[in-house]
């Protein structure tokens, strides 16, 4: 059975924070969670077990995300001298993003897709980090981590997603996971 992982991290520090976007290493890893096809449960990562979350990676046939090429590798960078874009990795904004010429996002898809919406945003994950509130923000991350799976198996099996664009219409996007 192919072992894919899906994943997501949260940070501790915003762009502002640390010097702008260019600093993403500097951002701290606040909470990552994984889901593996093949032990089929969710994972937890704080930053004392980023070793072990990179370690989950490692291991991923295929590491699925949303966004995790320029935003959650960039964050792991910080913590190891893998170049973590050398795994074999799926990160659906990057398709997307060469089909729709601008970047959608997560909310906007699975919206379109699912009719279910996030429930909450990066930045409500950091005052959440800063009131020490670890659960929320776990919980939050493993909803985003279901979120990316079920968009990426829909899209392999019905070989199109749908997105709500600016104007309100719905967008057939066809993939090819």
């Amino acid at each position: 059975m192919k072992n894919i992982v899906y994943f997501d991290l949260e940070t501790q520090k915003s762009a502002g924070e640390v010097g702008g976007w260019g600093q993403i290493s500097r951002m701290g890893m606040s909470i990552g969670v994984t889901y593996s096809t093949a032990r089929g449960r969710y994972e937890i990562y704080t930053e004392s077990d980023v070793d072990a979350l990179i370690r989950d990676l490692q291991r991923a046939d295929l590491v699925v995300g949303f966004n995790i090429l320029r935003f959650d590798y960039e964050v792991l960078h910080g913590y190891t001298a893998l170049d973590l874009r050398q795994l074999p990795t799926l990160d659906l904004l990057v398709s997307l993003q060469e089909h729709l010429q601008h970047r959608p996002s997560l909310d906007a898809l699975v919206s379109a897709t699912f009719g279910v919406e996030k429930t909450a945003e990066g930045m409500q994950a950091l005052e959440w980090y800063k009131q020490g509130r670890l659960l929320e923000i776990a919980e939050y991350c493993c909803y985003d981590v279901k979120l990316t799976r079920m968009l990426h198996e829909y899209g392999r099996e019905h070989g199109h997603v749908y997105y709500r664009n600016r104007l309100g219409r719905t967008i057939r996007i066809p993939v090819s996971w």
